[in-house]
């Protein structure tokens, strides 16, 4: 039987990208990771290895390094549309560009109160430390026509140590969990949100302001929630980023559940009153669901793997 081509796309990927701004002797720094799909009308290089219509993934890159000076880096966000706006807008065979963007947080050192020596401690506003939490994600999707834009972040660590139970649940001849009055919750967070905004006749958000109030309210939810199951916390903090955030309509959550298990010391003739506990790495269980606004139908795929 005949074959025919189904979808296709390419790009550069994992482009590493610094951008230093100096403001006099302070220094400001936005440090990604980008990755560019493009796809269109590239049948002809799938058929025939013509490459008339192919712009040279190494161009992408070099576009990636020379967007980052010509217009900054305002937010993984809108550093995603400009490049986006460009490969639709400038190559006819080009019909769609995704961006994937990761963002790496660095923080200022602070200065220390004593004499530093060579550098006076006013005079430090160029030294940076690698913040140790989350990565901030981005995906902007344009097509000349609308965008979707999917930000989040992954890796984020959250542990209440109270406040968490888990009880009353199914069994069978294989349980053997005891249920818990009083445990550990704890979870690596990998969240996605959409916005509304898809057309440049509507207000774009503010990005940065919208990223941190999501995070500050998925926080504050995780925190603030007396939590019977890891879903119940995480419908809460969907909950809550969308009650909060008119400018985000869907969020998607992956949380594995990082057991802790507290330690039998009995045989060493010890009580443990809820203060030593097993880390378990795995298996761990795994809690995921997508919280939405009312009326709104879900785009954000099920499967964050690859988003």
């Amino acid at each position: 039987m005949p074959t025919i081509l189904g979808q296709n796309q390419y790009g550069k990927a994992e482009n590493r990208v610094v951008r230093i701004t100096r403001d006099g002797d302070t220094h400001h720094i936005k440090d990604l990771n980008v990755s560019v799909a493009l796809s269109g009308d590239m049948d002809d290089v799938h058929y025939s290895g013509s490459n008339a219509s192919v712009l040279p993934t190494d161009t992408t890159k070099n576009t990636v390094y020379a967007f980052a000076k010509e217009h900054g880096i305002e937010s993984a966000e809108q550093f995603g549309i400009h490049l986006a706006r460009h490969f639709v807008s400038s190559r006819e065979p080009i019909r769609t560009a995704r961006i994937r963007v990761e963002e790496y947080a660095w923080e200022r050192i602070a200065a220390s109160d004593g004499d530093s020596g060579a550098t006076g401690g006013d005079d430090v506003r160029h030294s940076f430390v690698r913040k140790g939490q989350e990565t901030r994600v981005a995906q902007v999707t344009y097509d000349g026509e609308k965008w979707e834009v999917v930000s989040g972040l992954k890796d984020l660590t959250l542990m209440n140590s109270t406040h968490s139970e888990f009880w009353g649940y199914a069994k069978d001849e294989y349980t053997t969990l005891k249920e818990a009055y009083d445990r550990i919750l704890a979870t690596d967070v990998s969240a996605r949100w959409r916005y509304s905004w898809t057309g440049d006749d509507q207000r774009m958000p503010d990005w940065e302001e919208s990223y941190g109030q999501a995070r500050t309210h998925l926080l504050h939810a995780f925190a603030e929630t007396y939590s019977l199951s890891l879903q119940q916390t995480l419908y809460q903090m969907g909950s809550r980023i969308i009650d909060s955030r008119s400018e985000i309509d869907e969020i998607r959550f992956s949380l594995p559940n990082k057991h802790h298990f507290l330690v039998d010391l009995e045989p060493f003739g010890l009580t443990n009153e809820h203060e030593v506990y097993f880390a378990a790495d795995r298996p761990y269980g795994l809690i995921e669901a997508t919280v939405l606004r009312d009326g709104v139908e879900p785009r954000i795929p099920v499967d964050l793997t690859n988003l």
